[in-house]
């Protein structure tokens, strides 16, 4: 359940708020009001986790706001999530438009990855202490990912103390509804110890839309060297890895693949890694 559903796209003054001192009070004050006015929420907390500036403007920044709240019909359920808004110190809006050029900033605001928010079960190669840390969302039918990742990876891999390469699995159902079994086929594989899973799936020739389990995980062991089955993939806990990396990429707004972070900030250029040292 979406917590924003409530909320309308406005504007709003924030010179009401007297008794908060910081625009990240003000707008943690003004969330917290309006998600209590909602009669579905049993409890809510509110914290601006992040300021970012935009580069093309200097007044208006944007706030990503870390969300927890329980529902009164499942409180035993804590949902998290993250929200952004934009703000120039006396007004907050949830949509902002360059005019000159019509980028959404929306679309463009991306958190930052946290130290403690890499995971170990995903470091697929380097040493997690090394000097780069390097995360990659991907889909292994992706034309964009087969374009990039293998390439990115076999490079990395090269310099363990250079590179800390943390892969996500990204899987987009609604055009590669195929990648549903290969994603869960390859951490079924990468956790027999079967080396190269994130870079030789790639090679998987497979249709994109194609809905018999059976031949995807022949062709998928057939590139990858394994022997998964219909019983491997249905493990309760190979479910919830899949689900730890969705939701990870959700909460940093991901929405397309490959996406690619470079020392905890995303990297639009995805070659940051090639000139690193």
């Amino acid at each position: 359940m979406s917590l924003m559903l409530k909320l309308l796209t406005i504007t709003l003054l924030l010179t009401s708020f007297s008794y908060a001192e910081t625009t990240s009070e003000k707008l943690e004050e003004y969330l917290t009001n309006k998600y209590e006015d909602n009669e579905n929420i049993k409890t809510i907390t509110v914290k601006v986790e992040e300021v970012k500036k935009l580069e093309a403007s200097k007044e208006w920044k944007a706030y990503v706001v870390g969300l927890e709240a329980t529902l009164k019909n499942k409180p035993r359920e804590l949902i998290k999530q993250k929200v952004i808004w934009f703000s120039n110190g006396s007004m907050i809006t949830k949509e902002l438009t360059n005019l000159s050029n019509g980028a959404n900033y929306g679309d463009e605001v991306k958190p930052d990855i946290k130290a403690s928010e890499y995971s170990k079960e995903n470091l697929v190669y380097g040493n997690e202490n090394a000097k780069h840390k390097v995360a990659i969302f991907s889909d292994p039918l992706c034309p964009f990912c087969k374009d990039f990742a293998p390439e990115a990876l076999k490079y990395m891999k090269k310099y363990p103390k250079t590179f800390a390469v943390y892969y996500y699995h990204f899987p987009l159902l609604r055009i590669h509804p195929a990648s549903a079994i290969i994603t869960r086929a390859a951490v079924v594989a990468e956790r027999a110890g079967i080396k190269d899973v994130s870079i030789k799936m790639y090679d998987i020739q497979v249709n994109a839309k194609e809905k018999d389990v059976e031949k995807i995980l022949i062709a998928f062991n057939r590139v990858v060297g394994s022997h998964v089955t219909q019983k491997d993939i249905q493990d309760p806990s190979i479910n919830a890895a899949i689900n730890h990396d969705t939701q990870f990429a959700t909460n940093l707004f991901v929405s397309g693949t490959p996406t690619i972070y470079f020392d905890s900030k995303v990297d639009k250029t995805r070659i940051k890694y090639k000139t690193a040292k």
